[in-house]
């Protein structure tokens, strides 16, 4: 303690003093950036590169005026060799780097000067385009990063059906897309038909709420997941529970099939995400991870074969031999609570309070947020002609387009009558196999049809779309 006294006492006069800035240090530097930075835009590069390398800076210029992306106009030192920023090549040594660095800062800064006029004749810097992987323009990537999106018709309710007793916490529909099956808080799985919406089954054997359904495209077989701790396998051809799936220490939540494999996964309460092998019942991982409750999985037949999403606001892509986490995405700030992946697109959508996030596969790379559903989101559902779809705690509808995450209707579902105002949430939602009906399960006990708006036109409706300037990176 002493010497640290001593030591502070020694320093404390210079504590408050800020070392003198040298000007000429201070304007190179900034010349520099600016250079490097704005080089395409300032009026000045026309006189400078006059008479230098016109096949180059014909080609710069082009590619800037193309708008490409990946064009960057870097500097062209002595004997060709390219001088930036970042970019450092062995062959020239730091005086010269410096002296051209400082030779073009003069002459940007006095065009008139003896420098100035030189230069050009003696190509000592020109612009000269580089690649994508060598670095982005600024302006260009303004410029290139956002498209128009693609037109949509509105959607519309087309059917509401009621038979459950409960909240509907699940959905899902038949690979023949002939019927669909939901499963609700009074315990049971009710069959529907899908064209009429009449009741054709209902199951019983669940003692809690049925929060997760999947229906294999591989074996006749059906499988739920509930908050009374079990998985179980039902026979669709006898209409009864075959295999029970025995480890889950809390309420299951939900689950998922792996379309090449006879593999299920499933997550709940106990923070794990637990694999199943579907004959024999015996689990094969029980991967460990999250800190909180696992409430959505999805499976892929690609890397990474398992995703979940979790209450601890976390997402992990998780490996299916090793069964470890690969990775662990942290951006969400609230609890992820819904995925959803495209049936074409490499891609992933998850949902949180705070945004809908949109994420590239196999690494995990996030693209974009989408802004707008300022509610807690319980599920997501997406279609091949690219148009997403999120359901809110609070009964709102948003309908995105997936590419540019532009939301082209907002709407808020209907409750049923005699139902109360806080009854009008979205719990569930599935799109059935040709993407042209939404089928949602809701609070009020019933189950929703949806349709597109066939009378609508690109003129009738048209697509409003504002850009965000300065949209998040994170």
């Amino acid at each position: 303690m002493r010497a640290l006294r001593r030591t502070k006492v020694m320093f404390a006069a210079n504590r408050t003093q800020k070392l003198p800035e040298d000007s000429r240090s201070k304007t190179l530097k900034t010349e520099v950036k600016r250079i490097s930075d704005y080089g395409p835009v300032v009026n000045q590069p026309a006189q400078i590169i006059q008479g230098a390398s016109k096949g180059a800076t014909d080609a710069a210029m082009g590619m800037l005026a193309a708008g490409e992306a990946g064009a960057q106009l870097m500097l062209e030192g002595p004997e060709g060799k390219t001088i930036a920023p970042g970019i450092v090549d062995p062959e020239i040594s730091s005086e010269q780097r410096q002296d051209a660095r400082a030779r073009v800062a003069r002459a940007f800064a006095d065009p008139e000067s003896e420098e100035a006029q030189s230069a050009p004749a003696k190509r000592d810097y020109a612009l000269v385009p580089v690649g994508r992987k060598q670095g982005v323009n600024a302006l260009a990537l303004k410029s290139g990063k956002k498209i128009k999106p693609e037109w949509h018709a509105p959607w519309k309710m087309m059917r509401n059906i009621s038979g459950h007793q409960g909240w509907v916490r699940a959905l899902e529909v038949e690979p023949g897309n002939e019927w669909f099956a939901s499963g609700a808080s009074d315990g049971t799985i009710k069959i529907w038909d899908l064209a009429s919406g009449t009741l054709k089954l209902t199951l019983t054997g669940h003692i809690s709420c049925v929060r997760g359904i999947q229906i294999s495209a591989r074996s006749p077989y059906m499988f739920t997941v509930s908050e009374d701790k079990t998985v179980k396998c039902w026979d669709l051809e006898y209409n009864k529970v075959v295999r029970h799936y025995h480890g889950h220490l809390s309420g299951v939540y939900t689950c998922a099939l792996h379309p090449a494999l006879d593999v299920l996964v499933s997550g709940g309460r106990d923070c794990a995400v637990r694999l199943w092998d579907i004959r024999t019942e015996s689990q094969i991982h029980c991967m460990t991870g999250h800190n909180e409750t696992v409430v959505d999985v999805k499976c892929q037949a690609a890397e990474p074969q398992i995703i979940s999403g979790s209450m601890d606001s976390t997402i992990k892509l998780w490996d299916l031999v090793a069964g470890k986490s690969r990775s662990t995405l942290t951006n969400h700030k609230k609890a992820v609570r819904a995925l959803a992946l495209h049936p074409r697109d490499y891609t992933m959508v998850s949902a949180g309070a705070d945004n809908l996030k949109q994420w590239k596969f196999p690494e995990g790379k996030f693209i974009q947020n989408l802004t707008g559903h300022n509610t807690i989101i319980n599920s997501l559902a997406c279609n091949h002609s690219n148009v997403l779809f999120s359901g809110g705690d609070d009964g709102s509808m948003r309908f995105w387009d997936w590419r540019t995450g532009h939301c082209f209707q907002e709407m808020d579902t209907i409750a049923q009558p005699g139902s109360l105002e806080s009854e009008a949430g979205v719990f569930a939602s599935i799109f059935d196999k040709t993407g042209s009906r939404l089928i949602t399960g809701e609070c009020d006990k019933s189950i929703k049809m949806w349709k597109e708006d066939e009378e609508a036109t690109p003129e009738s409706h048209p697509v409003e779309y504002r850009p965000e300037l300065n949209p998040r990176k994170h």
